[in-house]
Protein backbone atom coordinates (compact mmCIF):
# COMPACT_ATOMS: atom_id res chain seq x y z
CA UNK A 1 0.00 0.00 0.00
CA UNK A 2 1.21 3.24 -1.19
CA UNK A 3 2.25 5.87 1.59
CA UNK A 4 3.51 9.62 2.17
CA UNK A 5 1.67 11.21 -0.69
CA UNK A 6 0.69 14.77 -0.36
CA UNK A 7 -2.07 15.03 -2.94
CA UNK A 8 -3.52 12.53 -5.25
CA UNK A 9 -5.12 13.94 -8.55
CA UNK A 10 -8.43 11.55 -8.94
CA UNK A 11 -10.12 10.51 -12.17
CA UNK A 12 -8.86 12.93 -14.72
CA UNK A 13 -8.45 11.76 -18.12
CA UNK A 14 -4.36 11.49 -18.77
CA UNK A 15 -3.69 11.97 -22.32
CA UNK A 16 0.35 11.95 -22.84
CA UNK A 17 1.26 11.13 -26.45
CA UNK A 18 4.81 10.75 -24.84
CA UNK A 19 3.94 7.32 -23.09
CA UNK A 20 0.90 6.58 -25.43
CA UNK A 21 -1.20 6.81 -21.71
CA UNK A 22 -4.86 7.86 -22.87
CA UNK A 23 -7.18 6.80 -20.11
CA UNK A 24 -8.89 7.72 -16.50
CA UNK A 25 -6.01 7.52 -14.09
CA UNK A 26 -5.44 9.08 -10.59
CA UNK A 27 -1.78 10.65 -10.16
CA UNK A 28 0.04 11.16 -6.63
CA UNK A 29 2.32 13.84 -5.86
CA UNK A 30 4.89 13.53 -3.17
CA UNK A 31 8.02 16.31 -2.58
CA UNK A 32 7.09 17.99 -5.63
CA UNK A 33 7.45 14.78 -7.68
CA UNK A 34 5.05 12.19 -9.08
CA UNK A 35 4.86 9.55 -6.97
CA UNK A 36 2.42 6.81 -8.95
CA UNK A 37 0.20 6.69 -11.65
CA UNK A 38 -2.63 4.06 -11.00
CA UNK A 39 -6.70 3.32 -12.69
CA UNK A 40 -7.02 4.06 -8.35
CA UNK A 41 -5.34 5.06 -5.08
CA UNK A 42 -6.15 5.67 -1.86
CA UNK A 43 -5.47 9.43 -0.73
CA UNK A 44 -3.50 7.72 2.25
CA UNK A 45 -4.59 11.18 4.45
CA UNK A 46 -3.10 13.23 1.59
CA UNK A 47 -5.60 15.81 0.04
CA UNK A 48 -7.42 15.42 -3.00
CA UNK A 49 -8.49 16.98 -6.18
CA UNK A 50 -11.21 15.84 -7.89
CA UNK A 51 -10.76 15.57 -11.75
CA UNK A 52 -13.41 13.70 -12.72
CA UNK A 53 -14.28 14.64 -16.45
CA UNK A 54 -11.00 16.95 -17.13
CA UNK A 55 -8.23 16.51 -19.10
CA UNK A 56 -5.03 15.90 -17.65
CA UNK A 57 -1.64 16.86 -19.71
CA UNK A 58 1.95 16.87 -18.81
CA UNK A 59 2.51 20.86 -17.75
CA UNK A 60 1.62 22.53 -20.96
CA UNK A 61 4.69 24.24 -22.92
CA UNK A 62 4.12 27.91 -24.92
CA UNK A 63 6.70 27.96 -27.09
CA UNK A 64 6.52 31.74 -28.20
CA UNK A 65 5.84 33.78 -25.14
CA UNK A 66 6.86 37.40 -24.87
CA UNK A 67 7.43 38.05 -21.29
CA UNK A 68 10.72 39.66 -20.78
CA UNK A 69 8.34 42.43 -18.58
CA UNK A 70 9.22 45.63 -18.15
CA UNK A 71 12.12 45.62 -20.48
CA UNK A 72 10.83 45.06 -23.41
CA UNK A 73 8.19 47.68 -23.24
CA UNK A 74 4.55 47.13 -24.02
CA UNK A 75 5.85 43.67 -25.68
CA UNK A 76 6.53 42.05 -22.29
CA UNK A 77 3.83 40.57 -20.44
CA UNK A 78 3.73 39.41 -16.72
CA UNK A 79 5.50 35.37 -17.44
CA UNK A 80 2.92 34.16 -14.37
CA UNK A 81 -0.09 35.60 -16.24
CA UNK A 82 0.85 33.66 -19.46
CA UNK A 83 2.42 30.69 -17.37
CA UNK A 84 0.72 29.05 -14.12
CA UNK A 85 -2.30 31.21 -13.66
CA UNK A 86 -3.08 30.41 -17.26
CA UNK A 87 -2.34 27.05 -16.95
CA UNK A 88 1.00 26.74 -18.91
CA UNK A 89 4.12 25.37 -16.49
CA UNK A 90 6.79 26.70 -19.14
CA UNK A 91 7.73 29.09 -21.43
CA UNK A 92 10.22 29.93 -23.88
CA UNK A 93 10.77 33.70 -24.65
CA UNK A 94 11.06 34.30 -28.28
CA UNK A 95 13.91 36.94 -28.54
CA UNK A 96 12.96 39.16 -25.97
CA UNK A 97 16.09 39.04 -24.03
CA UNK A 98 19.24 40.00 -25.96
CA UNK A 99 23.35 39.40 -25.42
CA UNK A 100 23.32 42.54 -23.46
CA UNK A 101 19.66 42.11 -21.83
CA UNK A 102 20.21 38.41 -20.43
CA UNK A 103 21.70 38.66 -17.14
CA UNK A 104 18.68 40.72 -16.33
CA UNK A 105 15.90 38.00 -17.51
CA UNK A 106 17.76 35.29 -16.09
CA UNK A 107 18.16 36.54 -12.36
CA UNK A 108 15.16 38.78 -12.17
CA UNK A 109 12.91 37.11 -13.68
CA UNK A 110 13.27 33.53 -13.73
CA UNK A 111 14.46 33.80 -10.34
CA UNK A 112 11.41 35.47 -9.59
CA UNK A 113 8.66 33.57 -11.49
CA UNK A 114 6.39 30.11 -10.62
CA UNK A 115 6.37 29.77 -14.26
CA UNK A 116 9.87 28.31 -15.56
CA UNK A 117 11.45 30.29 -17.90
CA UNK A 118 13.82 29.36 -21.03
CA UNK A 119 14.42 31.91 -23.77
CA UNK A 120 15.68 31.73 -27.22
CA UNK A 121 18.41 34.90 -27.44
CA UNK A 122 17.32 37.48 -29.87
CA UNK A 123 20.40 37.41 -32.83
CA UNK A 124 19.78 41.38 -32.73
CA UNK A 125 21.86 43.30 -29.69
CA UNK A 126 18.52 45.55 -28.64
CA UNK A 127 16.18 41.83 -28.43
CA UNK A 128 12.28 42.03 -28.48
CA UNK A 129 12.43 45.94 -27.60
CA UNK A 130 9.06 46.81 -29.76
CA UNK A 131 11.37 45.72 -32.51
CA UNK A 132 7.64 46.28 -34.97
CA UNK A 133 7.77 50.04 -34.13
CA UNK A 134 12.05 50.81 -34.83
CA UNK A 135 12.99 48.66 -37.67
CA UNK A 136 16.29 50.45 -38.11
CA UNK A 137 17.13 48.74 -34.75
CA UNK A 138 17.30 44.87 -36.52
CA UNK A 139 19.93 45.68 -39.77
CA UNK A 140 23.15 43.60 -39.59
CA UNK A 141 24.67 46.22 -38.09
CA UNK A 142 22.62 45.90 -34.93
CA UNK A 143 24.11 42.29 -34.48
CA UNK A 144 27.38 40.92 -32.86
CA UNK A 145 27.62 37.27 -33.28
CA UNK A 146 30.94 36.89 -31.51
CA UNK A 147 29.56 38.39 -28.39
CA UNK A 148 25.65 36.74 -28.64
CA UNK A 149 27.44 32.83 -28.81
CA UNK A 150 29.59 34.23 -25.87
CA UNK A 151 26.36 34.59 -23.68
CA UNK A 152 24.51 32.07 -24.99
CA UNK A 153 27.68 29.73 -24.35
CA UNK A 154 27.40 31.11 -20.60
CA UNK A 155 23.74 30.57 -20.10
CA UNK A 156 23.32 27.29 -21.29
CA UNK A 157 20.48 26.57 -18.56
CA UNK A 158 18.18 29.14 -19.73
CA UNK A 159 19.19 29.99 -23.58
CA UNK A 160 17.93 26.86 -25.57
CA UNK A 161 17.77 27.90 -29.30
CA UNK A 162 18.35 31.43 -31.48
CA UNK A 163 15.57 33.58 -33.00
CA UNK A 164 15.49 36.33 -35.90
CA UNK A 165 13.09 37.62 -38.48
CA UNK A 166 12.76 36.72 -42.19
CA UNK A 167 10.37 39.26 -43.62
CA UNK A 168 9.92 41.58 -46.55
CA UNK A 169 10.06 44.99 -45.19
CA UNK A 170 13.58 43.60 -43.21
CA UNK A 171 14.53 42.17 -47.23
CA UNK A 172 14.23 45.30 -48.88
CA UNK A 173 16.75 46.80 -46.20
CA UNK A 174 19.36 43.94 -45.76
CA UNK A 175 18.76 41.40 -47.67
CA UNK A 176 19.09 37.97 -46.30
CA UNK A 177 22.21 39.18 -44.02
CA UNK A 178 20.73 39.04 -40.70
CA UNK A 179 19.51 35.90 -41.22
CA UNK A 180 22.96 33.93 -42.61
CA UNK A 181 24.39 35.92 -39.25
CA UNK A 182 21.35 34.64 -36.98
CA UNK A 183 22.36 30.92 -38.63
CA UNK A 184 25.90 31.49 -37.63
CA UNK A 185 25.36 32.29 -34.18
CA UNK A 186 23.37 29.11 -33.84
CA UNK A 187 25.73 26.89 -35.84
CA UNK A 188 28.88 28.12 -33.18
CA UNK A 189 26.16 27.20 -30.25
CA UNK A 190 24.51 23.94 -31.60
CA UNK A 191 21.08 25.52 -30.82
CA UNK A 192 18.35 25.99 -33.40
CA UNK A 193 17.54 28.89 -35.24
CA UNK A 194 13.98 29.78 -34.92
CA UNK A 195 12.43 32.68 -37.66
CA UNK A 196 9.88 34.72 -37.56
CA UNK A 197 8.08 34.31 -41.07
CA UNK A 198 5.20 37.40 -42.52
CA UNK A 199 5.76 41.44 -43.00
CA UNK A 200 6.20 42.90 -39.55
CA UNK A 201 8.07 45.90 -41.53
CA UNK A 202 6.67 48.57 -43.95
CA UNK A 203 9.27 47.52 -47.06
CA UNK A 204 11.18 50.74 -48.05
CA UNK A 205 9.38 52.93 -50.74
CA UNK A 206 12.63 53.72 -53.00
CA UNK A 207 14.37 50.67 -54.45
CA UNK A 208 12.36 47.33 -56.52
CA UNK A 209 9.23 45.69 -54.82
CA UNK A 210 10.29 43.00 -52.73
CA UNK A 211 9.03 39.79 -53.69
CA UNK A 212 7.57 37.74 -50.79
CA UNK A 213 7.50 34.54 -52.95
CA UNK A 214 11.30 34.67 -53.53
CA UNK A 215 11.89 35.35 -49.26
CA UNK A 216 11.29 32.07 -48.88
CA UNK A 217 13.02 30.38 -51.58
CA UNK A 218 15.96 32.19 -50.06
CA UNK A 219 15.57 31.31 -46.55
CA UNK A 220 14.84 27.58 -46.22
CA UNK A 221 18.14 26.56 -47.94
CA UNK A 222 19.86 28.30 -44.86
CA UNK A 223 17.61 26.25 -42.75
CA UNK A 224 19.02 22.91 -41.45
CA UNK A 225 17.41 20.03 -39.39
CA UNK A 226 16.06 20.98 -35.90
CA UNK A 227 15.43 24.74 -37.18
CA UNK A 228 12.40 26.04 -36.80
CA UNK A 229 9.38 28.53 -38.80
CA UNK A 230 7.30 30.37 -36.98
CA UNK A 231 3.72 31.51 -38.52
CA UNK A 232 2.83 28.87 -41.09
CA UNK A 233 -0.60 30.02 -40.76
CA UNK A 234 -0.32 33.94 -41.42
CA UNK A 235 -2.15 36.23 -43.66
CA UNK A 236 0.85 38.57 -44.09
CA UNK A 237 3.03 38.04 -47.14
CA UNK A 238 6.41 35.80 -47.26
CA UNK A 239 4.62 33.04 -45.49
CA UNK A 240 4.09 29.35 -46.55
CA UNK A 241 1.30 30.28 -48.96
CA UNK A 242 2.18 31.87 -52.42
CA UNK A 243 0.79 34.71 -53.88
CA UNK A 244 -0.83 32.38 -56.41
CA UNK A 245 -2.66 31.02 -53.15
CA UNK A 246 -0.75 27.73 -52.75
CA UNK A 247 2.30 25.86 -50.15
CA UNK A 248 5.10 26.80 -51.72
CA UNK A 249 6.86 23.18 -52.94
CA UNK A 250 10.40 24.55 -50.82
CA UNK A 251 8.54 24.89 -48.12
CA UNK A 252 7.76 20.45 -48.49
CA UNK A 253 11.87 20.39 -48.69
CA UNK A 254 12.69 21.85 -45.62
CA UNK A 255 10.02 20.03 -43.54
CA UNK A 256 11.49 16.55 -45.37
CA UNK A 257 15.41 18.03 -44.11
CA UNK A 258 13.72 18.09 -40.33
CA UNK A 259 13.14 22.01 -40.11
CA UNK A 260 9.96 21.94 -37.55
CA UNK A 261 7.15 24.56 -37.57
CA UNK A 262 5.73 26.12 -34.70
CA UNK A 263 1.93 27.65 -34.92
CA UNK A 264 3.50 31.25 -33.00
CA UNK A 265 -0.35 32.02 -33.27
CA UNK A 266 -0.37 35.95 -32.34
CA UNK A 267 -0.89 38.24 -35.08
CA UNK A 268 -0.16 35.58 -37.19
CA UNK A 269 -3.34 33.58 -37.78
CA UNK A 270 -5.96 32.66 -40.34
CA UNK A 271 -8.06 29.95 -41.16
CA UNK A 272 -8.21 30.17 -44.64
CA UNK A 273 -4.44 30.03 -44.43
CA UNK A 274 -4.38 27.20 -41.84
CA UNK A 275 -6.77 25.40 -43.72
CA UNK A 276 -4.55 25.34 -46.93
CA UNK A 277 -1.69 24.46 -44.87
CA UNK A 278 -3.12 21.82 -43.26
CA UNK A 279 -4.63 20.12 -46.07
CA UNK A 280 -1.43 20.10 -47.51
CA UNK A 281 -0.46 17.66 -45.40
CA UNK A 282 2.17 20.17 -43.19
CA UNK A 283 0.82 19.46 -39.37
CA UNK A 284 2.72 21.75 -36.45
CA UNK A 285 5.24 20.29 -34.34
CA UNK A 286 4.64 22.83 -31.68
CA UNK A 287 2.10 25.65 -30.74
CA UNK A 288 3.12 28.86 -29.62
CA UNK A 289 0.74 31.55 -28.02
CA UNK A 290 2.48 34.48 -29.10
CA UNK A 291 1.23 36.24 -26.82
CA UNK A 292 2.27 40.05 -26.06
CA UNK A 293 1.15 43.85 -25.13
CA UNK A 294 -0.20 43.95 -28.50
CA UNK A 295 -1.89 41.24 -29.26
CA UNK A 296 -3.41 40.67 -26.22
CA UNK A 297 -5.18 43.98 -25.25
CA UNK A 298 -7.04 47.05 -26.46
CA UNK A 299 -4.25 50.06 -27.75
CA UNK A 300 -4.39 52.42 -25.11
CA UNK A 301 -6.15 55.79 -26.40
CA UNK A 302 -3.90 59.20 -27.50
CA UNK A 303 -1.50 56.80 -29.90
CA UNK A 304 -0.67 58.92 -33.16
CA UNK A 305 -3.30 57.39 -35.87
CA UNK A 306 -0.56 56.85 -38.25
CA UNK A 307 1.19 54.62 -35.89
CA UNK A 308 -2.05 52.76 -35.40
CA UNK A 309 -2.54 52.01 -38.96
CA UNK A 310 1.05 50.73 -39.59
CA UNK A 311 1.37 48.60 -36.59
CA UNK A 312 0.05 44.84 -37.88
CA UNK A 313 -0.57 44.35 -34.23
CA UNK A 314 -3.00 46.73 -33.31
CA UNK A 315 -7.05 45.18 -32.94
CA UNK A 316 -6.06 41.01 -32.94
CA UNK A 317 -9.07 38.96 -31.08
CA UNK A 318 -8.27 37.99 -27.47
CA UNK A 319 -6.58 34.35 -27.31
CA UNK A 320 -4.74 32.19 -25.61
CA UNK A 321 -2.75 29.02 -25.86
CA UNK A 322 -6.10 27.06 -25.42
CA UNK A 323 -7.79 28.86 -28.15
CA UNK A 324 -4.95 28.11 -30.93
CA UNK A 325 -5.44 24.28 -29.09
CA UNK A 326 -8.99 24.39 -30.09
CA UNK A 327 -8.65 26.25 -33.50
CA UNK A 328 -6.63 23.39 -34.43
CA UNK A 329 -8.47 20.95 -33.53
CA UNK A 330 -11.77 22.73 -35.30
CA UNK A 331 -9.23 22.42 -38.56
CA UNK A 332 -9.53 18.92 -37.82
CA UNK A 333 -6.25 17.90 -35.45
CA UNK A 334 -6.34 14.61 -33.56
CA UNK A 335 -6.49 15.51 -29.54
CA UNK A 336 -3.41 13.10 -29.31
CA UNK A 337 -1.63 15.36 -31.95
CA UNK A 338 -2.35 18.74 -30.15
CA UNK A 339 -1.64 17.75 -26.81
CA UNK A 340 1.73 16.98 -28.23
CA UNK A 341 2.63 20.33 -29.47
CA UNK A 342 2.13 21.47 -26.35
CA UNK A 343 3.89 18.91 -23.93
CA UNK A 344 6.16 16.24 -25.84
CA UNK A 345 6.97 18.30 -28.79
CA UNK A 346 8.15 21.35 -26.88
CA UNK A 347 9.99 19.28 -24.92
CA UNK A 348 12.05 17.66 -27.38
CA UNK A 349 12.52 21.44 -29.13
CA UNK A 350 14.00 22.62 -25.44
CA UNK A 351 16.26 19.14 -25.02
CA UNK A 352 14.46 18.44 -22.03
CA UNK A 353 12.71 15.79 -22.99
CA UNK A 354 13.92 13.68 -20.13
CA UNK A 355 12.39 15.82 -17.89
CA UNK A 356 9.76 17.70 -19.16
CA UNK A 357 6.64 16.92 -21.93
CA UNK A 358 5.35 13.53 -20.14
CA UNK A 359 3.68 12.37 -16.73
CA UNK A 360 6.02 10.35 -15.58
CA UNK A 361 6.60 8.43 -11.84
CA UNK A 362 9.85 10.19 -10.39
CA UNK A 363 9.55 13.51 -12.70
CA UNK A 364 8.87 16.56 -11.36
CA UNK A 365 5.07 17.23 -10.59
CA UNK A 366 4.26 19.41 -13.70
CA UNK A 367 0.93 19.09 -14.92
CA UNK A 368 -1.65 21.30 -16.68
CA UNK A 369 -5.56 20.61 -16.50
CA UNK A 370 -8.15 21.41 -19.26
CA UNK A 371 -12.04 21.45 -19.55
CA UNK A 372 -12.76 20.68 -22.97
CA UNK A 373 -16.45 22.26 -23.13
CA UNK A 374 -19.41 21.27 -25.11
CA UNK A 375 -21.73 24.07 -26.67
CA UNK A 376 -21.45 26.61 -29.45
CA UNK A 377 -18.83 28.73 -29.31
CA UNK A 378 -17.31 31.97 -31.38
CA UNK A 379 -13.24 32.04 -33.03
CA UNK A 380 -11.97 34.77 -34.23
CA UNK A 381 -9.21 34.94 -36.50
CA UNK A 382 -6.81 37.58 -37.29
CA UNK A 383 -8.69 38.75 -40.92
CA UNK A 384 -11.84 39.12 -38.46
CA UNK A 385 -13.10 35.46 -39.88
CA UNK A 386 -15.65 33.74 -37.36
CA UNK A 387 -15.80 29.85 -37.48
CA UNK A 388 -18.31 28.33 -34.62
CA UNK A 389 -17.30 25.31 -32.52
CA UNK A 390 -18.59 22.45 -30.76
CA UNK A 391 -15.67 22.45 -28.21
CA UNK A 392 -13.73 24.75 -26.48
CA UNK A 393 -10.53 23.68 -24.61
CA UNK A 394 -10.19 25.86 -21.33
CA UNK A 395 -7.24 25.56 -18.84
CA UNK A 396 -8.96 25.19 -15.27
CA UNK A 397 -5.50 24.79 -13.04
CA UNK A 398 -1.88 23.64 -13.08
CA UNK A 399 1.18 21.88 -11.28
CA UNK A 400 4.30 23.20 -10.79
CA UNK A 401 6.83 21.39 -9.25
CA UNK A 402 3.71 19.90 -7.58
CA UNK A 403 2.06 23.65 -6.27
CA UNK A 404 -0.86 23.97 -7.62
CA UNK A 405 -2.50 27.17 -9.81
CA UNK A 406 -5.48 27.93 -10.30
CA UNK A 407 -6.41 29.31 -13.86
CA UNK A 408 -7.37 32.78 -12.44
CA UNK A 409 -5.29 35.37 -15.50
CA UNK A 410 -6.71 37.88 -16.33
CA UNK A 411 -5.60 37.28 -20.00
CA UNK A 412 -7.81 34.02 -20.54
CA UNK A 413 -10.49 35.61 -22.45
CA UNK A 414 -13.97 34.28 -22.16
CA UNK A 415 -15.50 32.90 -23.90
CA UNK A 416 -17.80 33.70 -26.88
CA UNK A 417 -20.92 31.85 -27.56
CA UNK A 418 -22.73 31.52 -30.78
Amino acid sequence: MKQGFDTVLKGGRVIDPATGRDGVFDIAIAGGRIAAIEPSLEAQGAGTVDLSGKIVTAGMIDTHGHVYQHVTGKFGLNPDMVGVRSGVTTIIDQGGPSCMTLGGFKHYLDGSSKTKLYCFISAYLVGGLEGHMYPDLYGPYGVNAEHTVRVAKENLDIVRGVKAHAEIGGQSRWGMEVIKIGKQISKELGLPLYIHLGQLWPSLEEGPVPDPDELIRELVPIMEEGDMLAHPFTRHPGGFVSEEGEVHPIVFEAIDRGVRVDVGHGSHFSFEVAKKVLDAGIKPFTLGADMHGFNVTVPPEGLEKDVRESNPFFGAAPFNLTVAMTELMTLGMSMPDIVATVTQNPATVLGKSDELGSIQVGRAADISVLDLLDGRFKLFDNSGVEVVTDKLFRPVMCFKNGEKFEADSPLIPPPVLA
